[in-house]
Parts: C-alpha cells; structure tokens; sequence
C-alpha cells in the first residue's frame, strides 16, 4: 500500500468517526427532547386548560377556543385565595429567613469552633435524619396542643428557628469546612469574637444559602401535611390544604377552575427554579465537594 492510499483510509477512517459520533448526538438530543415534552405536556395541559372554558373542558380539547381569565378571577373574588396566598407568603417568608440563619449558626458551630463533644453532637443531628416524619407527628401535636398554638401559624413558623434541618446543617457545614482557616485567625488577631467571625464568613457561603433558602421556598410552598393537621380555623389555611378542602367540598365545581388553582400553586416554584437554576446545581455541587 502506498503513502497516499494510507491517508486516504486514515481521512475516511476519520470522517467515518466524526459522522458516528454526530449521529450518535443527533440521537441522544431527540431522545433527550422526547423525555422533555413528555415531562412537560402534563404541565402544558394544565397552563391551558385553566384558560378554558367548561365546554371546551367537556369537548376535550387541547387549546382553548377563547382563552379566559375568568377561572382565575372565580377563585381570587369567589373563594377568596388571595387571603390564603397571604397565609402562605407568610409561613414561606418566615421560614426562608429562619432557616438558613439558625442552620448556618449550627453549622458554624459545627465546622469553625473546637469543643468537647462536637463530633458526637454532630453524628447525632445526622442521625435524626432517619427518623421517618409521621413517627414523631403525633409527639409534635401534643407538644403544640399545650402550647396552645393549634388553629395558628406558629407550629409552621416558629420549628424553623431552632437548626434548620439536620440536612441543611449537614450542606452548610460541607462548604465552611472547605473555607480556609486563616480567615478566622487573622480575625482573631484583629479581636473578632465568634460571632464576629460568623458574619464575616456568611458572605462566603452564598451559594449553599441560595440553595437552602430555595429549597426552603420548595417544600413550604407545596407543604400539605403539616398545614393539614395543624390549622383548624379556614381563615388560617394555606394554598394547598385550601384547594383540597374546595375540591372535597365542591366550591372548585368545574375542572377549569381547579386547573387554574393548580397553574397558580405552581407558578412561584416554576420561577423560582427559572431563575436560580444554575445558583441550584452550582451550590449542591459546590456543597458536596468541599468538605
């Protein structure tokens, strides 16, 4: 075989690869677009069937003939659900500011101080975390029964203040420990007490707060259980326990208005998540590592 006949099968050798690798490509992006509309149409179908009329819900139709925002304006005017979006901006609110703020300070402890004990407390938090939920429901509504806060926010508001969530603090204290040290003996040399020490390292920590306040937003927003057993008064009820106590009762009559109470529970976390995607994956990654 001569020089020329070898570069030719090398070159066709070559294109061969790159023409295999592009199809390969091709192949994953439309199968990674088909698992996309597939996720995706249920929440499709849900944006627009709460523009729909009810004969267009009866006919089956995918877009509405005459899109309405007369569903939505039923359930602001009607069912009053601006008052339960307050409740619930309240609860979600409180609970974005308490819980990164008391879950960093454990972590803080947990990471930056040196005490007798630390890593046994520490094991101990972790292991909390698999203690199913439902074992300790009927514990906590003992507990806030004799407190008297049943029918109120405070058994949604006031838990958050005290850690966090053993998980939380596990993710914050990760990140601090891969934060160099010298940060706190140079500030010690300039007479920074601990919780000096503490606000000037929060700054650092951005990324895993972003991660915990948003996933704080998540799992409040969509809190159902709690909401349930704990508000006993309707004026008190947040979205979620509200659009189940309609459905049950039929003031949701017609499936256009529950679609548009179900786009409307869904639309902050959408956004939320639109935004700070990236902040997302970053932090939870960013968590992991260090440490």
């Amino acid at each position: 075989m001569t020089i020329p006949e070898t570069v030719n099968d090398s070159a066709k050798t070559s294109r061969g690869a790159r023409a295999y690798k592009t199809f390969i490509k091709v192949l994953q992006y439309l199968l990674l677009t088909l698992i996309a509309i597939v996720l995706a149409f249920p929440f499709f179908l849900l944006i627009s069937r709460s523009f729909m009329t009810e004969a267009d819900i009866n006919a089956a139709k995918i877009f509405p003939t005459h899109p309405t925002f007369a569903n939505y304006k039923t359930i602001f005017q009607k069912n009053n659900y601006m008052l339960y979006t307050w409740n619930t901006i309240k609860v979600v609110g409180c609970n974005m500011i308490l819980v990164p703020l008391s879950a960093s300070l454990c972590a803080y402890a947990f990471s930056r101080l040196e005490w007798k004990g630390r890593e046994f407390v520490f094991s101990c938090v972790l292991a909390t975390i698999m203690i199913p939920g439902t074992v300790l429901q009927i514990p906590l509504y003992v507990m806030f029964y004799d407190f008297g806060w049943l029918g109120s926010l405070k058994p949604l508001i006031i838990p958050a203040a005290f850690g966090g969530g053993a998980i939380n603090i596990f993710l914050l204290r990760q990140f601090m420990k891969g934060i160099p040290k010298e940060m706190d003996e140079a500030a010690i040399i300039d007479g920074a007490n601990a919780f000096r020490r503490y606000l000037l390292l929060l700054p650092l920590c951005s990324p895993i707060l972003i991660y915990v306040i948003v996933g704080t937003f998540s799992s409040g927003w969509s809190d159902f259980f709690g909401p349930l057993v704990y508000l006993t008064k309707r004026e008190t009820y947040t979205l979620a326990v509200i659009i189940y106590q309609d459905s049950l009762a039929s003031e949701l009559s017609g499936a256009n208005l529950k679609m548009a109470a179900g786009a409307f529970m869904s639309l902050f976390p959408a956004i939320l998540f639109v935004l700070y995607q990236r902040k997302l994956i970053d932090g939870i990654m960013v968590g992991a590592v260090k440490g």
